[in-house]
């Protein structure tokens, strides 16, 4: 089988200097890493005033991420403050601590995948509705792929969470204003970078808080919608957290916490799966062999009818062709920490306040790690050749206490979202088209992603 070499940013050939770093950073993120980044196994940087240590090997993964935990728990100045605004500075996803730990144990049975029969059906319901949508369009019709996942994903995850549905109107508040808030935010805490102590205050832009205003606005008006139907019995992400309690202390959320807590499982349900799923289409889009191997699969296995949630384990290669899109493209390219306390990691010092981070781009294609690393092989991640892969390089969803908790939702949702569209459809990227990664809070395929829709019959 012929393998293509999707596009990723110019790698510079020397290391980039502190400035240079910086700037190229706030343009994206990915450019700053020379060739010798791939094949570093863990290594430091000076940026101006602070050191940031990255771990980019199996080993130094683990001890940062798991046994060294406790130390490194805290997520990055620069995450807490570009996420602040939008899900609070006590939410699950960047809060540390007691109030981490307690928020933990309420929202991990919540997304736990003993829950997906509950979730499933929603997911393949609102694919197949795009699959009708687009079966209605004249063939070859324009669509932005990116903007088609990121609707769809949005519907999806406020079926899940909030039981009602998103609504068009809604629907496009709330897209537009998490990619607003993605273009908006600052991508670099330069204060941190000068040696600013991290309780010092960070302003953001009013762009910022207009969008975040925005998305607070819907999920606050439908969390009362979801308080007013209590009484019908409907399930729904919302309603299991307004009912929760935490196991330790019988305390519930407040009506903050709630909605910061479904303003986590709308980001992560909703941006980062359809941005994979985004990559997705366009990775097939350039591999015919792999495509017409997904087709063929998904023919043998449904037989035209719906997937459903018994049917994920069969599609073997379906979940092959998400995984390599989460390889090449992984939707947090980024996982950072602060050290709490002054550590060592390869007999190397680790003060307090500095920064250590894993990043999935550098160690998802690691030159001694993976076989043709910038590659689009899906073959890798069949069952088969699951011995060839050492553990700890491949993180999609980090890994450790932190692991993201919905995981198995995201790669669920995923599966039976490309199996309902591709046994229907193809698409194709538009003539002309030029794709290059962009990693701002996620990864993204630049702004839009301009493809055909195409008839499969």
């Amino acid at each position: 089988m012929n393998h293509f070499v999707p596009p990723y940013p110019p790698r510079p050939r020397e290391p980039l200097g502190p400035l240079e770093i910086l700037r190229t950073a706030r343009r994206n993120l990915l450019a700053v890493f020379e060739e010798k980044s791939f094949e570093y196994q863990f290594f430091g940087v000076r940026v101006l005033n602070r050191m940031l240590f990255i771990c980019n090997s199996p080993d130094t993964v683990a001890q940062a991420f798991i046994a060294l935990h406790d130390s490194f728990e805290r997520k990055t100045p620069q995450i807490r403050n570009a996420l602040s605004p939008l899900i609070g500075a006590d939410a699950s996803f960047i809060s540390d601590g007691p109030i981490w730990r307690q928020r933990r144990r309420i929202v991990a049975p919540i997304v736990h995948l003993s829950r997906l029969p509950l979730y499933a059906p929603t997911m393949v319901e609102v694919a197949h509705e795009t699959a009708e949508r687009w079966a209605g369009l004249p063939d070859g019709a324009p669509v932005d792929a990116l903007r088609e996942m990121a609707t769809l994903t949005a519907e999806i995850i406020c079926r899940a969470v909030f039981g009602p549905r998103l609504g068009a109107e809604h629907a496009t508040t709330i897209v537009a204003s998490f990619t607003e808030y993605q273009r908006v935010i600052g991508q670099i805490d330069v204060a941190y970078f000068l040696g600013l102590p991290d309780w010092m205050p960070r302003f953001n832009r009013p762009a910022v808080y207009r969008a975040a205003r925005r998305i607070h606005e819907v999920l606050d008006r439908i969390i009362r919608q979801c308080e007013e139907a209590r009484a019908s019995g409907e399930t729904s992400m919302i309603r299991l957290l307004l009912d929760a309690r935490d196991p330790d202390t019988g305390e519930a959320l407040d009506r903050t916490a709630v909605r910061n807590e479904a303003a986590v499982m709308f980001l992560a349900g909703h941006e980062g799966t359809a941005n994979s799923l985004a990559w997705t289409w366009y990775l097939l889009s350039q591999a015919p062999e792999a495509e017409a191997r997904l087709h063929a699969e998904l023919d043998e296995v449904l037989g035209g009818r719906l997937p459903t949630l018994d049917d994920v384990p069969r599609l073997v290669f379906t979940r092959a062709v998400f995984e390599e899109a989460m390889r090449l493209y992984p939707s947090v390219p980024f996982l950072g920490r602060q050290a709490l306390r002054d550590e060592k990691i390869r007999n190397r010092d680790i003060p307090r306040g500095s920064l250590l981070v894993v990043i999935p781009w550098l160690l998802h294609r690691h030159k001694q790690l993976w076989d043709k690393p910038d590659h689009f092989i899906p073959e890798r991640f069949l069952p088969e050749n699951a011995a060839s892969r050492q553990r700890y390089t491949y993180i999609p969803f980090s890994l450790g206490p932190r692991v993201c908790t919905g995981a198995a939702f995201g790669q669920t949702e995923a599966i039976l979202c490309i199996a309902t569209l591709a046994q229907r459809m193809q698409l194709r990227l538009a003539p002309g088209t030029f794709v290059e990664p962009i990693c701002r809070l996620t990864l993204r395929p630049g702004n839009t992603l301009p493809m055909l829709v195409l008839s499969r019959s």
